[in-house]
């Protein structure tokens, strides 16, 4: 009995914590805005790319363009790919986010649209 209350108790905390973390749907402010992110590649060439969205973070616009790649973790989206360039070691590389020229204190699913503004992924080496 012991083990059927524990098996049960797991489960209900296990749908629980699943509840928690679900993510809501993509919310937008209804205002259009415009903004640039500059991609620099490994070998320090780099490209802009333009949008225009009315979305309230700058992943989903990313992820929709299919500029950015990634995969859900802990903290976020890790992206593992940007404009066709991948991250082929993550302990040793990464592509980090920057707010014009400073460095995002979130991720890019979290990074909100700013009218104007310039974001960067860069390729960096650990």
């Amino acid at each position: 009995m012991k083990k059927l209350f524990a098996v049960i108790l797991t489960l209900v905390l296990a749908l629980s914590l699943f509840a928690c973390t679900a993510k809501e749907p993509v919310q937008t402010d209804g205002q259009m805005k415009k903004f640039t992110v500059t991609v620099v590649h490994a070998d320090g060439t780099s490209k802009d790319f333009s949008y225009e969205t009315e979305e309230e973070f700058v992943g989903p616009v990313l992820i929709e363009a299919g500029l950015i790649e990634g995969e859900e973790g802990p903290y976020g989206l890790m992206i593992s790919q940007v404009d066709g360039e991948k991250i082929e070691d993550s302990n040793k590389a990464y592509w980090a986010i920057f707010e014009g020229e400073e460095y995002a204190m979130q991720g890019i699913d979290t990074t909100p649209v700013v009218d104007g503004q310039v974001y960067k992924l860069v390729y960096t080496l650990v």
